[in-house]
């Protein structure tokens, strides 16, 4: 029990960590602390302010859509010292403070919404106002007109972000994507110390290794079963990898990616060891087109994150400090809304 309590809330972290994908992957907005502040303002940037209001609704709607998915019983555990809850509300502020900075560097490039756009945000602010009962209208202290301009914001972040990586190519190439599977056997030219520190082998000693690799190879080439060698002579806890370009040893990856299936190498030498690689599959179409929309997304948050950072590195970014930390959940059995975001959802991406 405890392992799938630990389990859940490494992947709650995960999620909490993928809000909205107008999210740098490089670290989150530093807002600072600083006096004379509304009654009800959590944040400002330059003159852009969050509202308590609109922290509640994020972070009301986040705690209900884990709450529907891992149940109540997540927010009882802890992991490394850190609660869920804790890093949920940390998420929240970061998303916030990053949707006030990209409305503010939409008019550095003169983007804004169009009628139509305004339009879905008052359709969304009205669905979705409708949706809520009396109490979490109360609890989290909202009316249709604030909706509308939360949306509006959510909107127009959306908007920057989709100007930023408009240049970037989607086009990718099979052989850039492709994964490939081998197997391995490796013979390593370093050992361990006492400490766990890495003592490269001697002359002789790599050289006594070179040749048991060269013994393994010969087998392997007069036909005796890979996996059997892979047994007897690797030294990597690890017998088969599968991977794209970029995401290995230079000299293993070389290697592998210029084996056919079946084919088997000579001996490879790497920052590990001596390898002998067997190619097991070299292309897998639903493999590659998955790849393929991971490399592009990679792409474009690597583009964005160098603009964005850029931008608010020269903003003043201030925080509440006395009011944040009394942010909480609310705890009321009819506060259950998460709609919020599914909402924006259907009326911006019909």
């Amino acid at each position: 029990m405890k392992k799938i309590v630990v389990l859940l809330i490494l992947l709650a972290l995960a999620l909490a960590g993928c809000a909205d994908k107008t999210q740098p992957s490089n670290g989150t907005t530093r807002i600072v602390l600083t006096t004379g502040f509304g009654r009800d303002e959590v944040f400002r940037i330059e003159k852009s302010s969050c509202l308590l209001a609109e922290i509640m609704v994020y972070l009301t709607n986040t705690k209900n859509q884990y709450e529907n998915t891992f149940g109540e019983e997540i927010w009882n555990a802890s992991y490394n010292g850190e609660t869920l809850e804790g890093n949920i509300k940390d998420t929240v502020l970061a998303r916030m403070a990053r949707i006030k900075a990209l409305n503010l560097l939409a008019s550095e490039y003169e983007i804004a919404l169009e009628q139509n756009e305004k339009e879905q945000a008052k359709q969304a602010a009205q669905i979705y106002h409708a949706s809520l009962n009396d109490a979490e209208k109360r609890a989290m202290g909202v009316d249709e007109a604030l909706l509308c301009r939360m949306y509006e914001e959510y909107a127009l972040s959306e908007k920057v972000y989709q100007y930023l990586i408009a240049d970037i190519n989607p086009e990718i190439s099979d052989d850039e994507a492709r994964t490939i599977t081998v197997q391995h056997i490796l013979i390593k030219t370093y050992s361990l110390n006492e400490n766990g520190d890495r003592v490269e082998y001697t002359k002789q000693a790599k050289n006594e290794a070179y040749q048991r690799a060269l013994e393994a190879l010969k087998r392997a080439r007069d036909g005796d079963e890979f996996t059997s060698l892979i047994a007897e002579y690797s030294e990597d806890s690890n017998s088969s990898y599968s991977f794209i370009k970029g995401s290995m040893d230079p000299a293993f990856e070389e290697a592998a990616f210029n084996l056919g299936t079946d084919e088997i190498s000579g001996i490879v030498e790497s920052s590990h060891g001596y390898h002998i690689i067997k190619c097991i599959s070299t292309f897998d179409r639903a493999e590659t087109d998955r790849n393929k929309v991971v490399i592009v997304e990679q792409r474009r948050r690597e583009v964005f994150n160098e603009e964005y950072s850029g931008f608010v590195e020269g903003l003043t970014r201030n925080l509440n400090q006395k009011l944040w930390d009394q942010v909480a959940f609310i705890e009321d059995e009819n506060v259950t809304t998460d709609s919020f975001f599914s909402v924006y959802a259907e009326q911006f991406h019909q």
